[in-house]
């Protein structure tokens, strides 16, 4: 965890989110305190448990784009899941531990990422050298010059004067020089032929491990998976400039640790993970005689053990949750937050309530963020050579049209804002390959030109926007 403040943790979501201090505040508050039991001795930090959110508000108000931007602010393991596509144990579906077994995946991914970054130069030096003793014992097997490249003694000759060894000394570091300085174009047409080891299934895809099997069970099943990472090779004629980038992530996966990257991994899912649970609201029973029904009730019990802090078994050891930061969010349009089982309420101390856009708000989300859509808009038909000026007042109308149709039909947030300026640029986007050089003003008149009709008749309204 870094020591960000709140204040500088707010900064950071607000180049990204518009609005919703409340929910800005909140999270900035919950990482900090992270921190803070980080500093604490060994007696007080187990006994301090995280600050749990639940974020309250309509779709397309920031809520899973402010969880997402924190995590990558203090670079924390994230994992966005949908409470929906859980069911309840002992039913045919996803069990709720396995969004911690993905978060660790995450985890192991991402600091498996940082380590190859680290080691990459290293790698890279050591991959050159295995290169130029392939490509010299190549040579030497072929018994020719290998079109000047490498020169030996005579074909079939081994090489044992000193003016030979002189001469292989010269070319070696030739060969060296080439592929150290991307001088790759003088090696174009000569290939390799060099082993190639298949990665290990460690960062494929996570395996559901099945509750209630017996330890035998899970001792053969876990045999099994090791069996499963033993790498295999095979031999393959590749280019020059295939064999450095093969040979390069062999050798940086040679100069990493993988039991450390994992130990490690796990030590951060516990510390500094953060998982965000979406549509909380859909697993509340709509009412009636009914028992819990297998997404609804059930789904909260199944939760509240992973939320309250357990131990959930992983293919790669196990992982206790208990300082996991839970941030949960739902529309709660036919559902209220009391109407989650008290259990689980009572897991969620900090609830915020994220407001509606209205039409500043949005002029603000196409201008303001550096990610907007007018950024990319513009990014994507320079591509073409096209240029692409949006004018303020375009951008006021379409900021305008947005929150309109927002308030006459379903109110989906921002997400509007993609439905609108797509159909303002189909047209461009369209002829732009036949348009470049060309440039194309996006003003309140041509906004309306394209799409004023849409929003003014009802059932095209609906239909298209």
């Amino acid at each position: 965890m870094n020591g960000l403040t709140p204040k500088e943790i707010v900064a950071e979501l607000d180049r990204y989110v518009i609005g919703q201090e409340e929910a800005k505040r909140a999270v900035a508050i919950a990482l900090r305190n992270r921190w803070r039991r980080q500093q604490l001795g060994d007696d007080l930090r187990g006994e301090v448990q995280p600050k749990n959110i639940l974020m309250i508000g309509p779709t397309g108000v920031g809520k899973t784009e402010i969880a997402r931007r924190v995590s990558r602010v203090v670079n924390a393991p994230f994992i966005k899941v949908e409470a929906t596509k859980f069911t309840e144990v002992g039913y045919v579906g996803r069990d709720v531990e396995s969004m911690i077994r993905e978060l660790l995946e995450s985890s192991i991914s991402q600091l498996h990422g940082e380590r190859m970054d680290a080691v990459r130069a290293q790698a890279r030096g050591a991959a050159v050298q295995r290169l130029v003793d392939l490509l010299v014992e190549q040579a030497e097997q072929r018994g020719t010059q290998n079109g000047g490249i490498v020169d030996t003694a005579a074909a079939g000759q081994p090489i044992v004067t000193t003016a030979d060894k002189r001469r292989l000394t010269r070319k070696r570091k030739q060969l060296v020089n080439l592929l150290s300085q991307d001088s790759i174009d003088a090696l174009a047409g000569e290939t390799v032929e060099i082993d190639i080891e298949t990665d290990s299934e460690l960062f494929s895809s996570p395996v559901e491990i099945v509750s209630g099997v017996s330890p035998e069970e899970l001792h053969d099943a876990f045999r099994g998976m090791l069996d499963s990472f033993a790498p295999r090779r095979e031999q393959r004629r590749v280019s020059v400039q295939e064999a450095r980038h093969i040979l390069t992530h062999q050798e940086a996966q040679r100069l990493i640790d993988i039991d450390s990257i994992v130990e490690t991994a796990i030590r951060r899912v516990e510390e500094a993970g953060v998982v965000f649970i979406d549509e909380l609201d859909k697993t509340i029973h709509g009412g009636g005689d009914f028992g819990p029904d297998i997404s609804g009730e059930g789904v909260q019990r199944d939760l509240l053990p992973i939320i309250e802090g357990c131990v959930v078994l992983t293919r790669h050891g196990p992982v206790r949750t208990d300082h996991i930061l839970f941030i949960a969010a739902g529309s709660f349009t036919s559902a209220r937050p009391s109407d989650l089982i008290p259990e689980l309420q009572g897991r969620f101390p900090l609830r915020v309530e994220l407001h509606s856009l209205d039409e500043d708000d949005l002029f603000a989300i196409l201008t303001e963020p550096e990610n907007a859509l007018t950024r990319q808009s513009v990014a994507l038909l320079a591509t073409e050579g096209v240029t692409l000026d949006f004018h303020e007042d375009g951008l006021r109308e379409i900021a305008a049209l947005a929150a309109e149709v927002n308030s006459r039909t379903e109110d989906i947030g921002a997400r509007r804002l993609h439905t609108i300026v797509e159909r303002v640029l189909e047209g461009v986007s369209f002829d732009a390959p036949e348009q470049s050089g060309s440039t194309v003003v996006v003003d309140a008149a041509y906004v309306t030109e394209r799409i004023g009709d849409i929003v003014s008749d009802d059932d095209l309204n609906n239909a298209i926007l």
